[in-house]
């Protein structure tokens, strides 16, 4: 029986094994995530392609893990997407599904490889939260978008109950970004567990 890695994943602090545990997790993701009913990607992809004028423009999907949430932006409208994430073993996944236009690796040491402006949309979908991205990636990644592109993320409930995600979102909020879409929902029902999804928009 192949390994489960959901009960592990909220657990993993520390950058070098979260990547490992992705690593050793990219050829049964698709399959233990499904199984738990995976309801966030769906959600937020509709929600970004209900705010965005222009589905054509580039988005990047940052720790776009096997390809998934690809699948739901591309179901959504959105037609030219680049993945970035550290984890090789992901990112071979993702590149069998054909969702994307270029993938990047990352390296979590070194500044983002990408340019202000280079997106017009960024989505981090299932990424910011305890065992995977820290708060501080809500202000990374929308100081990259221009003034009135959107970005979307999501907060399970893990994160929810975690002061310092709730302070990034309030941080948000405070620069002056445009909240269009904020929506508590399922995330992964068969654990029970919900999330936030939210769409803010560079001001």
């Amino acid at each position: 029986m192949a390994d489960k890695f959901l009960d592990k994943v909220y657990g993993t602090t520390d950058t070098d094994a979260t990547r490992e545990l992705y690593d050793d997790w990219s050829e049964s993701y698709d399959v233990e995530i499904a199984e738990n009913g995976y309801q966030t990607p769906a959600r937020l992809a509709r929600a970004m392609a209900q705010h965005c004028r222009d589905l054509n423009q580039p988005l990047l999907d940052y720790g776009c893990g096997t390809g998934l949430s690809a699948g739901q932006l591309h179901t959504s409208g959105f037609s030219t997407i680049d993945g970035a994430d550290p984890s090789a073993g992901m990112l071979a996944q993702a590149r069998r599904t054909r969702h994307f236009r270029n993938l990047i690796k990352l390296d979590l040491s070194q500044p983002l490889p990408f340019d202000t402006g280079d997106y017009h949309a960024i989505t981090a979908i299932g990424v910011i939260s305890t065992g995977a991205g820290p708060a501080s990636l809500m202000d990374t990644l929308i100081d990259k978008l221009p003034s009135g592109g959107l970005f979307g993320f999501s907060l399970n409930d893990h994160a929810l109950e975690d002061a310092e995600y709730l302070a990034g979102v309030a941080r948000l909020q405070d620069a002056g970004h445009l909240a269009r879409a904020k929506e508590y929902g399922e995330h992964l029902p068969k654990l029970g567990l919900k999330s936030m999804i939210y769409v803010f928009e560079k001001k």
